[in-house]
């Protein structure tokens, strides 16, 4: 019986990951949930699963939930710190970290140090602190496995020796040539760049093949998401520029693939459904149940792909030129997108105004020198704080306008 934290319970990929729990409850418990301020779906999570804690980063929340939870066995706790706490805990062993963006750097870091089989889905995390990330599993013998559908597919793909030493590995001795990181283009991907501008969050949000929160939908419209991604890539199997490549595939059936030197491509496919990485990683290195249909390769279809276009996706161009460059330009590139996707989201900036304050970020970030070597979690928040300040600084001016 695998004891899973959910880090981020009411979020999309928390509904995907209880979805999976409910089809084996006889192989996974649920020990602990966490979430932002989101009651109602709380209630309701607790109720159904009954984990010893539950933790709410909003304290009205918390307290709200307490009350409605009161005589059941679920303690309730508030507050970031106790969501990292949580993380760590003895009384779980396997931690999916599900935060949406930088909010899941600390807890997921703490499950890290704590040695956890940790399901990341928060790419956000490793982009953030990459090589520290990685050392700190190491040195804590915490087992890493990608959620995300991409990673989870190259994972797939990999020999065993490789998939043991994720960070670690050696890709040329294993025959890898290329990894092939596949990504649909988003809603947008054949829409007139004279009209990009004028688009709305609705119709950012209404991706073509998978269903995601806001936030992440918006990322697949300008494809940051497909750079977080690369960047995360890069971290995760230790690739260096030549062996990491970015494929538009619009239908999502090919997850992603990896090119071996022998001429041979492996690929793994499946329905768009995160139930299916989910699965995977709750029960790796064996096979379960997600709830899930296989493909049916007679109604499929046309499968088709192509370049991405620099021009349509300045995002992900930034992204690819960011995780190159270091840590604190995908540090910033991150917190920078978040804000500006913020403001997108409110109305307060179009569309593509979202790269330009990305931009506008990282030079800030560059001509302030702040540009060291980020060797702390301390370290790298404070760039972190720092690039939301130059992009909330940005955001004032364009509205000023």
């Amino acid at each position: 019986m695998h004891r899973v934290c959910l880090l981020g319970a009411t979020g999309s990929i928390g509904a995907s990951t209880l979805a999976v729990l409910r089809e084996q409850p006889e192989r996974f418990q649920l020990s602990a949930v966490t979430a932002n301020s989101n009651v109602v779906q709380m209630q309701a999570i607790c109720q159904e699963f009954q984990p010893a804690v539950a933790v709410m980063v909003d304290e009205a929340a918390a307290k709200q939930l307490q009350q409605a939870l009161q005589g059941g066995p679920t303690e309730v706790l508030s507050g970031a710190q106790a969501v990292a706490e949580v993380a760590a805990d003895s009384n779980s062993d396997t931690v999916m970290a599900a935060i949406v963006g930088g909010a899941g750097l600390v807890p997921t870091f703490a499950a890290v140090e704590a040695g956890k089989r940790v399901l990341l889905a928060n790419k956000e995390a490793l982009v953030m602190s990459g090589q520290l990330f990685i050392d700190a599993a190491a040195a804590s013998g915490a087992q890493i496995l990608p959620v995300d559908s991409e990673h989870n597919a190259i994972f797939q793909c990999l020999p065993a020796a490789v998939q043991q030493q994720l960070g670690h590995c050696d890709l040329v001795g294993a025959g890898v040539d290329k990894i092939l990181l596949t990504g649909s283009g988003g809603p947008f991907r054949q829409l007139p760049l004279t009209e990009l501008e004028q688009q709305t969050p609705a119709a950012a949000c209404a991706h073509p093949n998978w269903d995601m929160g806001e936030k992440i939908s918006v990322d697949s419209a300008t494809m940051m998401n497909k750079g977080l991604e690369y960047i995360e890539a890069r971290w995760l199997f230790n690739c260096n520029a030549d062996q990491l490549q970015v494929v538009l595939h619009p239908q999502s059936v090919i997850h992603s693939m990896v090119s071996y030197t022998d001429g041979s491509v492996l690929a793994q496919m499946g329905q768009p459904d995160m139930r299916t990485p989910i699965a995977h990683c709750l029960s790796f290195p064996e096979r379960s149940v997600s709830g899930v249909k296989p493909l049916d390769f007679l109604s499929l279809g046309e499968l088709s792909f192509a370049a991405a276009d620099s021009a349509r996706y300045p995002c992900l161009e930034l992204a690819m030129q960011a995780c190159w460059q270091g840590q604190w330009a995908t540090t910033t590139l991150n917190a920078a997108n978040e804000i500006a996707v913020a403001a997108f989201l409110a109305g307060q900036i179009k569309f593509t105004e979202i790269a330009r304050i990305c931009a506008v970020a990282l030079d800030r970030v560059a001509q302030q020198k702040q540009t060291a070597e980020l060797n702390s979690v301390a370290a790298i928040l404070s760039v972190d704080e720092q690039a939301r300040a130059y992009a909330t600084e940005q955001i004032k001016q364009v509205e000023q306008c």
